[in-house]
């Protein structure tokens, strides 16, 4: 065994192809999600029907049975989704208020299970967004939900955050990554500027062995221009 990580969103487009690339990596690999991934080790189930502190009681319960007194090396955060809407939009609270679960709740569990089964020098990952720098107003719930994951970000990285020792807490920031839904919903876009999946799997995992690590706190523009990703530092 390589080493063990969870992928919270692991049924996910993105958390699939992380769940199995390191899987054939030699990875033990729980999935945490609405759906059980075959391809993981083992499954930990969210009910969405459930509270935010429900979810978060039922998750950390499964997961102290699941890893026992084994820690995890990398806890990867990928989930998340989108929903569009302005101030006039009648829906826009509505999917302000589903964003805010699928990214938010999502990311504050994670934090939590960092707390208590990372490794001291592990590596956590959140998802943010590259448009929630600025403003979305296209998109209002989605861009405030996403600005606040590059808060806890923040958050997580500065002393006493309860974070174990010498680990690194990080954020990516896509701009449009290449997924089956995306290229359903926008089959005539330019597919070069998207961001493969597996070049997300790729880069996750050279940061989990400690190479080229980003400093903790750090915000990560991803940017595909001609198929080449770069991951830079906000």
């Amino acid at each position: 065994m390589a080493g063990r990580a969870l992928v919270y969103g692991g049924k996910g487009a993105l958390g699939s192809t992380i769940v199995s690339f390191l899987r054939s990596k030699n990875w033990w690999v729980v999935s945490v999600d609405l759906f059980a991934n075959e391809e993981a080790d083992s499954n930990v189930l969210v009910n969405p029907e459930a509270s935010w502190t429900s979810q978060e009681t039922e998750i950390l319960e499964g997961l102290s049975t699941t890893l026992s007194d084994n820690r995890l090396d990398a806890v990867l955060c990928v989930a998340g989704g989108w929903a569009g809407g302005n101030a006039a939009a009648a829906d826009m609270v509505k999917n302000a208020d589903l964003m805010w679960k699928q990214s938010v709740w999502s990311s504050a569990i994670a934090a939590r299970i960092a707390n208590l089964h990372l490794k001291d020098g592990g590596l956590l990952t959140l998802t943010g967004a590259r448009p929630a720098r600025e403003g979305t107003e296209g998109m209002m719930g989605y861009g405030m939900a996403k600005a606040a994951v590059h808060q806890l970000t923040k958050s997580l990285a500065a002393d006493k955050s309860g974070m174990p020792a010498n680990s690194t807490a990080v954020a990516i920031l896509p701009v449009t990554l290449d997924t089956p839904m995306n290229r359903k919903f926008m089959p005539n876009a330019d597919f070069s500027a998207w961001t493969p999946l597996q070049t997300v799997a790729e880069t996750f995992l050279q940061w989990m062995e400690g190479n080229d690590r980003p400093a903790s706190g750090s915000l990560l523009d991803v940017v595909t221009v001609d198929n080449q990703t770069t991951f830079t530092a906000a």
